[in-house]
């Protein structure tokens, strides 16, 4: 998520002054008036020049060190932009005006602590300017100070309530709060007030993708990008959402989009590269992914998402190349040690495999994928103390992220294990069970592993009905079939299976 940056209009302070019209300015007024006309006109390079003869001849027009400024700030030059304004400060310290651009200038040039001061000192001088509420509410958020902002946003609301844009960004700061209902209802606000602002539909249709309402999120989208076709992180974002949709396609196209908007985007080029592994096509992930780290090569993701297409392409060296590269950018990246975790279990480095899961899990106390490969990992090592541990990793597994194949995962232990302190055939059937449940009971491996647990537990009579149906699957029985009817052969026999 990113702030929006302020919808503040730059508005021009005008001195009185006659027009020369026809004839070649001689005073400081003739240049400082062409200098307005040229500036209204979109000359700006015109106008910063007729401003700057007119502040030769006289040093002290407050007006056009400002209206220069302005011209300035417009063509992205930052630094004399900040220089202008504060020269015009320096003659007229009351100008609210140039304290207010000149924070818009700072902002811009990541001055966020100057930009700041500037907006609290309007403040202190008009406290009823909702704009400069407003613009200091932006840069707080911006700063990371969310109930600073929200504050102010609300000052911003209480002395203008029609500020559309002091609505729409008090809702993004109350989403990366997680206050996700009140966000959206300022977000309704701010686009029942004006609904012509792009950045606002961006923002809710962030809030909605948190919410779950994935659809709301891409309506969203789609009206943001309508009224701005030139909005890049929304065709990024929006890819994103179509992705967790498993709209591969259109998360491909999107990100195309958001690249031809903005081709030195690193990050957008990492993410098609997802869309693209989704997708199968993995030397093209291989391809953006290296665009994305030409462009910025400390982009960790770009480098750990690199890694797991090299293992997909059988590269393991590679693949354990690029997540140390990750890890060394960014060492509380957990997904890095993660992946890398990944590809040393498929070196059958165990040891190595069981250090990086558990770094990730200390990063990051919520990563269910973690604990479960961590669990397997741990379940392959086999000694009693592993085998206990990959019981606790499962049972956090499921605690975080109840999926059927950890629950399988865990059945499978307790249930065909050769140390038999683990073995446990009442837990095996439960887990087993849940894990049937949730695949609608049409996993034959799920079902062959319930087999196995009722085998434990002493009931043969159902752990040879559930390996039959398991063995009613064609495609399971070309892949696992001469297992599967060794184990039915045990159960006939009246025995459980164990694994080695």
């Amino acid at each position: 998520m990113r702030w929006v940056a302020p919808f503040i209009l730059v508005v021009g302070l005008f001195a009185m002054a006659w027009h020369v019209q026809g004839q070649t300015p001689a005073t400081a007024g003739d240049y400082y008036n062409r200098a307005l006309d040229r500036q209204r006109s979109g000359d700006l390079d015109g106008a910063i020049a007729d401003f700057t003869d007119a502040l030769n001849l006289d040093p002290n027009n407050s007006a056009a060190y400002y209206n220069r400024g302005l011209a300035r700030l417009n063509k992205g030059n930052l630094n004399e932009a900040i220089s202008d304004f504060s020269k015009c400060i320096g003659i007229d310290s009351r100008d609210t005006k140039a304290y207010n651009n000149r924070g818009v200038a700072r902002a811009n040039n990541g001055d966020l602590d100057g930009a700041i001061a500037d907006y609290t000192t309007v403040i202190k001088m008009d406290p009823l300017n909702a704009d400069a509420y407003y613009n200091r509410g932006t840069n707080r958020g911006k700063r990371g100070d969310l109930d600073g902002a929200i504050r102010d946003f609300d000052k911003a609301i209480e002395i203008n309530p029609r500020h559309a844009s002091a609505y729409g960004n008090r809702g993004f700061a109350r989403s990366l709060q997680g206050d996700l209902d009140r966000a959206i209802a300022d977000s309704n606000k701010s686009i029942e007030l004006n609904p012509r602002l792009a950045p606002i539909y961006h923002n809710r249709a962030l809030a909605r993708e948190d919410e779950g309402d994935l659809d709301g999120a891409v309506a969203d989208f789609d009206e943001a990008v309508k009224l701005d076709p030139k909005l890049a992180q929304a065709y990024n974002d929006r890819g994103l959402v179509r992705r967790k949709r498993g709209d591969i396609e259109g998360a491909i196209l999107d990100f195309s989009k958001a690249i031809e908007i903005d081709p030195r985007n690193a990050i957008v080029y990492s993410n098609r590269g997802l869309a693209m592994y989704d997708k199968g096509d993995i030397d093209r992930a291989i391809a953006d992914y290296n665009k994305a780290v030409e462009i910025d090569p400390q982009l960790a993701a770009a480098y750990t998402n690199r890694g797991l297409a090299q293992v997909n392409k059988g590269n393991i060296d590679a693949a354990l190349a690029d997540h140390g590269i990750a890890i060394q950018l960014n060492p509380q990246l957990a997904v890095a040690y993660y992946n890398r975790g990944l590809a040393r279990y498929d070196k059958a480095d165990l040891v190595g495999a069981v250090a990086d899961y558990s770094k990730a899990i200390e990063i990051d106390r919520s990563f269910a994928p973690a604990y479960y490969h961590r669990g397997l990992a741990r379940h392959k090592k086999a000694d009693k103390a592993d085998l206990y541990g990959a019981i606790a990793d499962y049972d956090k597994a499921i605690e975080i992220d109840p999926r059927a194949f950890t629950y399988n995962s865990l059945a499978w232990l307790l249930a065909t294990s050769s140390e038999g302190s683990v073995r446990n055939g009442k837990r095996a059937v439960e887990n087993a069970q849940k894990a049937a449940e949730l695949t609608n009971w049409e996993e034959p491996s799920i079902l062959d592993t319930l087999a196995a647990a009722y085998a434990e537990e002493g009931n043969f009579k159902e752990a040879m009905k559930w390996e039959r149906k398991a063995l009613s699957f064609p495609e399971y029985v070309k892949t696992d079939g001469e297992g599967a009817r060794k184990r039915l052969k045990l159960y006939i026999a009246r025995k459980p299976y164990r694994a080695r």
